[in-house]
């Protein structure tokens, strides 16, 4: 018995190795409209902390059919932790006409001490899908306080959900969804991240999706697609010329309102290890499932939605995603 003592002892004075510590699940929740989607996150160089854009949808408000995911503004939570909780900051000033419009889909870059905002912009709020649709340029040197710069002229004028990453000689590419295509992703190209020149063709055209988001990881391009029944992925070796690599996050995991499927996601790459946050519906069979009740509302555990957060891998050559057994530490970098 002494020797038993005297062995337990000594193993609490011995390190402790730790194993490794996924992300929280789910990782963030909207604690003003529980309806938090389409998250980018982006380290804050004046607060030196960690901080997520996302779009506030309405979800805990009564409302005619969609209209909880228009009239919605910009959500900000920021993380001292290295990621692990998020405290909700406010909501971002971006309006600059009169009335109550809506802004989806936010994508930050930073570039020279400045940030640029690309977000989808809607006038008005709406009970059922529709209307023109535009993407709309802010800058700002601290996340909070916005200008607003212009409106982008594309492609059509029903186009969203903006991806922007940097090639190789230093210009920028975005790639956006284009309604009046066939709900495909076409491109454009800046010199200075303030005027576009469209790309004619279509980039990635062999399924219809939204929210094209781009990283460089591993030596390729990768391109993830919300496809509303998982993300496809595609690869490139010179971030111009796409090839389809497969599917991610096309069902639920066993964590916690990790399902049915992912949706809507930004790319994170840290060193040598490479983050994916995205939403889901936990209340649903399938992301497009949303019946409407006889008073034509859609119910609440069917319109809200959470952040989650997994890490990426390659593994043979295709782009994986582990969402339970992976360290999850976003440190204290400077950069996206």
């Amino acid at each position: 018995m002494k020797h038993l003592i005297t062995l337990l002892i000594l193993s609490l004075c011995l390190p402790v190795s730790l194993s490794s510590q996924s992300a929280p699940a789910p990782l963030y929740r909207c604690p003003m409209y529980d309806g938090a989607a389409d998250p980018v996150v982006i380290w804050n160089q004046d607060e030196n902390n960690w901080w997520m854009l996302y779009t506030a949808r309405r979800a805990n408000m009564e409302s005619a059919d969609v209209a909880y995911c228009y009239g919605t503004p910009i959500g900000a939570a920021s993380s001292d932790d290295q990621g692990l909780t998020w405290t909700f900051r406010g909501f971002l000033q971006l309006e600059t006409e009169w009335g109550i419009n809506t802004f989806w889909a936010p994508e930050v870059v930073y570039h020279d001490g400045q940030y640029h905002l690309y977000v989808s912009y809607i006038r008005g709020v709406r009970n059922h899908w529709g209307a023109d649709k535009h993407i709309r340029h802010y800058t700002s040197t601290d996340l909070k306080m916005w200008n607003f710069e212009s409106q982008l002229q594309l492609s059509s004028d029903v186009v969203i959900d903006a991806g922007v990453y940097q090639m190789p000689d230093g210009s920028w590419r975005m790639l956006y969804k284009d309604e009046t295509r066939g709900s495909v992703s076409m491109a454009a190209t800046s010199d200075d991240l303030y005027h576009w020149r469209v790309v004619t063709d279509p980039q990635v055209s062999d399924v219809r999706h939204e929210g094209p988001t781009v990283m460089h990881f591993a030596g390729s391009y990768w391109l993830v697609v919300d496809q509303w029944a998982g993300l496809g992925v595609y690869r490139s070796d010179d971030g111009l010329k796409w090839e389809r690599n497969g599917i991610i996050l096309n069902g639920a995991s066993s964590r916690l309102q990790d399902g049915p499927s992912g949706a809507h996601a930004d790319l994170l790459v840290i060193g040598e290890k490479a983050y994916i946050f995205y939403f889901t519906h936990p209340g649903r069979k399938s992301h497009i499932e949303a019946p409407e009740r006889e008073d034509g509302n859609v119910p609440y555990e069917m319109r809200r939605s959470v952040i989650q957060a997994a890490e990426l891998r390659i593994i043979n050559g295709e782009l994986k995603v582990e969402r339970e057994d992976f360290q999850f530490k976003l440190g204290t970098s400077l950069y996206r």
